[in-house]
């Protein structure tokens, strides 16, 4: 039988402390943009969300990021307010609200891509493909994909 070494607990809490560990240092790239923007987080994430998944529900989107409806309501009002996101009606039902982003709100997703896409590239370059893929792979696991 394989010793599965990397199933022990202090190596997952590693893996964990990683995990963490990269999603801060990867979600500080972009700061100064978010700031020049009075943005936080709650909006870095929704604006990428929205720019991954253009027309999401507004139900689909707090599944996806896990959020209530009331935390998102404030972030997503602010965000209209400014013209980075854009609600329109769904054709089939009328009260469903759609989420897109704007040029602006485009804009500004694509600067805050370009910040931390340098970090991740940079990664993968100095990995070979089956790492990438695999972590990849692992990763979607983790979520559940």
């Amino acid at each position: 039988m394989q010793d599965f070494l990397y199933l022990r607990e202090n190596n997952i809490k590693e893996i964990i402390e990683l995990m963490l560990e990269a999603y801060t240092n990867s979600y500080s790239d972009p700061y100064d943009i978010l700031k020049k923007n009075s943005f936080g987080k709650a909006h870095h994430r929704l604006i990428c969300t929205v720019d991954t998944h253009p027309g999401i529900k507004v139900a689909d989107l707090i599944k996806k990021l896990k959020i209530t409806k009331q935390s998102l309501s404030r972030v997503l009002q602010e965000l209209i307010k400014k013209g980075i996101v854009s609600q329109l009606k769904g054709d089939e039902d009328g009260r469903q609200r759609l989420l897109h982003l704007t040029e602006k709100g485009k804009k500004i997703s694509d600067e805050i891509f370009h910040k931390q896409k340098k970090r991740i590239l940079e990664a993968f370059k100095n990995s070979d493909s089956s790492e990438v893929l695999n972590f990849k792979k692992v990763l979607q696991k983790i979520i559940g994909s």
